[in-house]
This record gives structure tokens, C-alpha cells and sequence, in this order.
């Protein structure tokens, strides 16, 4: 769990949720809400987002519902990293936008995306052992196959991954409720 003082430590890391590969997705609509809701919450705390996107001449950019969030002048937006490789930890931009984050003291980074069970886990897997701790939106990434996706989360949470739902994410971090952040946030929790 989040403690108050850790608050400004997280970051959001948007993996691959991409025009071409969404709609194979079992749970493709909750994933597409609760990243949402990620993208949100970390506009409103000032918490900065990175996004990556596989092989986007074959697979096509952010779908629109989560690539338009971007465009917002209050999101403090590290920009979009395009790769081949499953783990964005095996990718040079990837880790250079980690080192100045982590320089900033952010070391604690939200994981949403697809698939689950290959650039997720993979990405996982990569952070900690680097020595992140890292949160896991549950049911904000997603595989083709629903028993793929549960028993990778099965898995990441067995190596020490903090696993849990988007709202439990969002009102750890939000600490209190009568906020103008928590106020911020009542529309996408409703």
C-alpha cells in the first residue's frame, strides 16, 4: 500500500494498448476504462505517464480513448516510446525516461496494459528485479484469453508484484475523501 509520504513516487506506464491489438482482448473495454482512470488520477496528482507502443506500423498507435488524455496541458506527459522488444525494460528509451523518473524520485511505477501475460509480465518481472516496487492495475491489463490473464496476475503477485484493482490504486492514492483531488476524481468512479 501507498504511504502518504510515497504518494509522489508513482508513475503510470501505459503498455502497448494499441488500435490493431485491443479488439483480441477478452476484457478490452474494462482495460480501456480503468487505464482511464490511471491517466486521470495521475493528472490530477501531477504524476507523471509513459506510454509505450509495440511495433506501432503493425499494430497502430494508443487507441484513441487513451491516446486523446495526452493531449491535456496539466498531464505531466514523458512521451510515447515506441518498441520491438516484449519488455520495455529491454528497451534503451524506455529505461533512459526511467533513469531521470527514478532521478526524480519516482520508483514506485503503475502497470497498465496488454497483454498481460507477455510485455506485462515481462515488464513486471524486469522493474523488480531492477528493484522497483511495482503496483499492478489488475483489471487494467488484459490477453486474449482470460485464463492467460488471470494466471499471469497469479504469478506476478507470487514474485512480489503489488497486485491489485484500479479503484483500490486510486483511493490509496488519494488518501481522503472531501479532497479537491478526490473531487476530481468522482466522475471516473461512479
Amino acid at each position: 500500500m501507498f504511504k502518504l509520504s510515497e504518494r509522489n513516487r508513482a508513475f503510470i506506464v501505459v503498455i502497448d494498448i494499441q488500435e490493431k491489438l485491443l479488439p483480441a482482448i477478452y476484457n478490452e473495454k474494462q482495460v480501456v476504462e480503468n487505464t482511464v482512470k490511471l491517466v486521470k488520477l495521475a493528472e490530477t496528482l501531477k504524476l507523471p505517464v509513459v506510454v509505450t507502443e509495440q511495433y506501432p506500423k503493425g499494430l497502430g498507435k494508443t487507441v484513441e480513448d487513451v491516446d486523446k488524455l495526452f493531449e491535456s496541458n496539466t498531464l505531466d506527459f514523458r512521451g510515447r516510446v515506441e518498441k520491438m522488444t516484449f519488455s520495455c525494460m529491454r528497451e534503451p528509451e524506455f529505461t533512459d525516461v526511467l533513469a531521470k523518473l527514478k532521478k526524480q524520485g519516482y520508483d514506485e511505477p503503475i502497470i497498465c496494459g496488454i497483454e498481460a501475460h507477455i510485455c506485462v509480465y515481462q515488464t513486471v518481472m524486469d522493474l523488480m528485479e531492477r528493484g522497483y516496487t511495482v503496483h499492478l492495475a489488475s483489471d487494467a491489463v488484459g490477453s486474449r484469453s482470460e485464463r492467460n490473464h488471470m494466471q499471469v496476475l497469479d504469478l506476478m503477485l507470487a514474485a512480489g508484484a503489488n497486485v491489485k484493482p484500479t479503484e483500490t490504486i486510486v483511493f490509496e492514492l488519494l488518501i481522503e475523501s472531501g479532497t479537491p483531488e478526490f473531487k476530481s476524481m468522482l466522475p471516473y468512479l461512479k
